[in-house]
């Protein structure tokens, strides 16, 4: 157990700050078109729903202090999303983050502290936390589909897919050992999901080689083909070739 809370507690940090260089990169080019913000505004609601479980827990220092972390981390990208995104995406996030983040966040402190009392509030904030954690895991999906529809890794950077991979698994072996399965089983998605994302970047990381590869390929044959038929225009047929 204090063997994968150690690794948890390392990799919690690489898995969030992997994500730089996209945030360099939107720095860099002053807009965050063609990035998601949902990603980022579910992993903050996580981590706030966390942080209010490990309160309530008992001896759950580590849960607590990773993602207090986690929160001011997921705040500083939100920030930059915001300043350099267009107009549209940066009015939409501010009301997702007023409305999910801060308003439901409250909401559900509201009711589980009105309604329920020791253990039971426990319970239950777990499973509330089990579904964000879901959602946490599932919320690159957008991504996953932008990158098959466009057959680009550009806004899927793999250290972020690694990481989250190896969190998920030290958070496993971690929600296994205390057994605590409202933060073992979410995990399980996690791995699964940070494997897919893996796979998809294998696939396409190199897709404009590839069809300039074909281009070329058809290119040949085309020429070949017409060489063949009128073997006369071999001259006209080697300056195309050198053209293309």
């Amino acid at each position: 157990m204090f063997c994968s809370s150690n690794l948890g507690t390392l990799l919690i940090s690489p898995s969030a700050v992997s994500v730089r260089p996209t945030f360099y990169q939107i720095c860099k080019k002053k807009t965050a078109q063609g990035y998601h913000s949902i990603p980022y505004m579910v992993a903050l609601s996580s981590a706030m729903m966390l942080l209010y479980y490990g309160i309530l827990k008992t001896n759950a220092v580590l849960i607590i202090s990773i993602n207090v972390i986690g929160c001011a981390i997921e705040i500083i990208y939100l920030v930059l999303y915001i300043i350099y995104a267009p107009k549209r995406e940066k009015v939409s996030t501010m009301k997702f983050i007023l409305l999910f983040n801060m308003g439901g966040y409250g909401l559900i402190i509201l009711l589980t502290n009105l309604l329920t009392e020791g253990s039971k509030r426990v319970t239950v904030m777990g499973w509330i936390c089990a579904v964000y954690n879901v959602a946490v895991f599932a919320s690159p999906l957008s991504i996953m589909r932008h990158v098959v529809r466009t057959k680009s890794v550009e806004h899927m950077p793999f250290s972020l897919s690694l990481f989250l991979t190896l969190c998920a698994t030290m958070w496993f072996f971690y929600g296994l050992f205390v057994m605590d399965f409202f933060i073992a089983l979410p995990n399980v998605l996690g791995f699964l999901f940070g494997i897919a994302q893996m796979i998809l970047y294998v696939t396409y990381k190199n897709p404009n080689k590839d069809v300039e590869m074909q281009q070329e390929v058809d290119t040949e044959l085309k020429l070949s083909s017409l060489e063949d038929a009128n073997p006369c225009k071999a001259d006209q047929q080697q300056e195309i070739r050198e053209a293309c």
